[in-house]
Parts: C-alpha cells; structure tokens; sequence
C-alpha cells in the first residue's frame, strides 16, 4: 500500500474514532430529558430527585459499565408544591420571574401593608421607632436587596420575632432573579420574599400573599455511582456531577436546570459510556462516575459520601468535577484543589497544544460544587464549569432549559479530560 495513502486512511480513523468518542446526540437527549417536565426540576416534592435517580441508573447501564448501586441518605427540606401567588397591590406577580421566595420561608397567606426603607435618610433608631407602632405591626418591611449586607446587625434584629413586630421582608432585585436551596433544612419563622424592584415601585401599599411549603423530614434520596473495572485496583479516577436541582416554585413553575446541572450529569453518563466501550484500551484503573443528590442543598450528598466514601479518599489518583457546562464561553473556568493544583499546568499544555479552548481560567477554591468536601480532605481534584456565556446568566432561574442552554462545551472538555487521563 502506498505509504501517503496508509497514513491518511489512519488519520480518517484516528479521527472518527475522536468523534464517536464524545457522544453529542446522547448528550442532547440526556440534557433534553433530564430538564423536562417529567422530572419537576430534580427536586423533593413530587418525587423528582428519586425519578431522576432511576433513569440514571438506566443510563449508566445502557453505557455498559461493571457495576451500578444507589447510595442512600436522608436530608430535611423545604419545598413549594402548592399555591404560589403574590399581588401588589392588586396586581398579580409571575412566580419564577416577578418574586421568589428564600428556601426557608413559611407558608404565608393574607393581606400586609408595606414599610419602605429609607435607604437615602437612613435612621435604625427612627425606623426601629416607627415599626413598634400599632398602625405597623405586621407590616412587611421592604428594602434593596444589597442594602442589609451594610447594615447587617440592624436587619438581624428586624429578624428575630422576639424583638421586631414585623410580618415579613421583601428584598427588590435585579432581573433574573434567583432561587437556592442550599438552606432549606430549616422553616423560618418570618417569611423573605424576593421581588423585582420593578414589580415594588417606593409607592406599592399593600401585598396579598397566598404561599404553601411542604417540609420533609429525613427525606431519602440517593448519590448513584457507577464503576467501570481498570487493569488497576490500588488507584482509581473519579469523575462526578450533581443531578439534583432546585424543583418547584408553585404548581406551575418548575427549575428544569438545563445548564445546571444536567449537563454535567449526561457528561459523565458519556464518560461512562466511552470507558466502558469505546476508549481503545481498559482505563489504566478502576473508574468511578458518581451523580451526586442534594448537591443545591448545600452538598449534601458529596458530604455524604466523604464520611462513608466506598473507597478509601486516599486511593482517588484524582477526581473530575463536572457542573454547569451547557454553555458557549471559549474561556474554560477551572478550580483545582490544593492538592490537584499540579494538574493545572499539564491541563494548560495540552489546551494550548490541541486548542480546545481559548483559555483555562484558573479559580481559587470555592465551596460550591461537590468538589469542595473532597478538596478540604486533601484530595487531588478539579472542578470545571463555563461562566459567563449565553447560558449562564440563567442559572437557578426558570429560564435555565433546554431552549437557553448551550452545546458547545461538551464536546472539548471531553477530549480535555481523556486526553488528560492519558498522562496519569
């Protein structure tokens, strides 16, 4: 055979070996999925954490990997399953868009007259003053969300039933507006509302609210994890991802996180896939894929896991953390731990030398992925996520779905990551 003629049909195999590699269409189908209705946003009420739970393990099956088991634990959580309204007044408020409200609020219902805060004239003494009068009690205080980080101590008290005589707070933010978890362990006594500072002008009287919660105590869900055998077993590699997402906000409005994080999540059914069935060789060690639960409320299922890892900590060579990458930013966001910084350079040159991104932007260690707990016990590992592109602006918001999120991450962090896992 002619020797030019040998060495392009290789590079025509060596390329479609690439392509098929990295798994687009199922990637598509998993985000589309995941981000449905089906699953009401991966939350507690409704079961949609635990349904989500069971079709990953259908996945990671059909990826053909040794083994997959569910990891049990319990959490306490706040949810909003039922009536979600808010008028001003006497204009009705968009649930998801117009108000949210803080993963700890009661449930809140009847009408409340509305104190503004006068953040130009600012006095706590006066205002303190007037919130003890009998026209205002129970009045709902409002005031700019950034406002009380100035005066924290001030809005403390406003808090504390025991010392304030006031019905609930409404903080006016910018657009979107946002929703979390991460302290829905607990139901306050007082309700917080989020709101647009355009849907609360400085003349709005008076607030109608018809607000249900559900609280679950020691509601079970499960981390998933999966594992595909290497030629090794005294190290393995760790690739994670959260499945869990915000839920419900009312009936009719759900968080679908398109972007976070099902996106991570059908990346490491992919991994999964290609180490099972299509790298050209067994992993050099055994291969772990954990989809971690309760990553919204506050890490809960990688905390978990660090205090009854299946595996000893000290045996991960090193571990992948994979969130929020349906996006479009050509600059890549990476943490890496402590004791992973060393990958970062070796991350670097193989980017610079395949160009997959423009750039590895390099982040300091945060606690707000499921890397953090394993990073705080010292082991080597990196978390990567897209900021800052067409998607991100609508992380924990409605919008974040599969008609916002973006493609054109997945397909160069995969080949980053197993390019990378060729060098350990």
């Amino acid at each position: 055979m002619n020797k030019n003629i040998f060495y392009v049909l290789m590079a025509l195999l060596l390329s479609t070996g690439i392509t098929t590699a990295q798994d687009l269409p199922r990637f598509k189908r998993i985000v589309r999925q995941l981000s449905s209705s089906k699953y009401q946003g991966r939350g507690y009420a409704h079961d949609g954490v635990r349904k989500t739970s069971r079709y990953l393990v259908r996945e990671f099956q059909k990826s053909g990997v040794d083994e997959v088991s569910y990891q049990p634990f319990t959490l306490d959580i706040n949810t909003f399953p039922g009536r979600m309204k808010l008028s001003v007044d006497g204009r009705r408020l968009q649930a998801g868009r117009d108000f949210t409200v803080r993963e700890y609020n009661p449930a809140t219902h009847g009408t409340f007259n509305l104190y503004h805060i006068d953040t130009l004239h600012y006095d706590f003494q006066r205002i303190r003053a007037d919130l003890q009068r009998p026209e205002n009690r129970g009045v709902f205080v409002v005031c700019d969300f950034w406002f009380p980080y100035r005066h924290r101590s001030d809005f403390a008290f406003l808090q504390n039933p025991d010392s304030s005589h006031i019905g609930g707070l409404i903080y006016t933010w910018n657009e979107p507006l946002k929703f979390y978890k991460a302290y829905g362990e607990r139901v306050a006594q007082l309700p917080t509302i989020w709101t647009l500072a355009s849907v609360l002008p400085p003349t709005a009287k008076t607030i109608s609210a018809d607000i249900d919660q559900q609280f679950f105590k020691d509601y079970q869900t499960d981390n998933v994890i999966t594992k595909v055998t290497g030629e090794r077993h005294d190290s393995c590699i760790v690739f994670t991802a959260h499945y869990d997402h915000l839920g419900n906000l009312g009936k009719r409005v759900f968080y679908g996180g398109a972007n976070d994080n099902a996106s991570g999540t059908a990346a490491i059914v992919t991994l999964a896939q290609y180490y099972a069935r299509q790298c050209p060789h067994r992993p050099k060690f055994d291969t772990y894929f954990i989809a971690f639960s309760g990553e919204d409320a506050y890490l809960r299922g990688s905390r978990w896991y660090v205090d009854h890892p299946i595996m000893p900590l000290a045996r991960i060579k090193y571990l992948f953390n994979i969130d929020m990458i349906g996006d479009n930013n050509p600059q890549l966001h990476v943490e890496p731990s402590d004791a992973g910084a060393w990958a970062f350079p070796v991350l670097e040159q193989l980017n610079r030398r395949r160009g997959y991104f423009q750039g590895l932007k390099r982040a300091q260690l945060e606690e707000k992925s499921d890397h953090y707990p394993f990073a705080v016990r010292g082991v080597p590992c990196i978390f990567f996520e897209n900021e800052e592109g067409d998607a991100f602006q609508w992380y924990h918001t409605p919008q974040d779905n599969i008609k916002t999120v973006r493609f054109d991450t997945y397909e160069p962090l995969f080949r980053l990551i197993t390019d990378f896992v060729e060098t350990l």
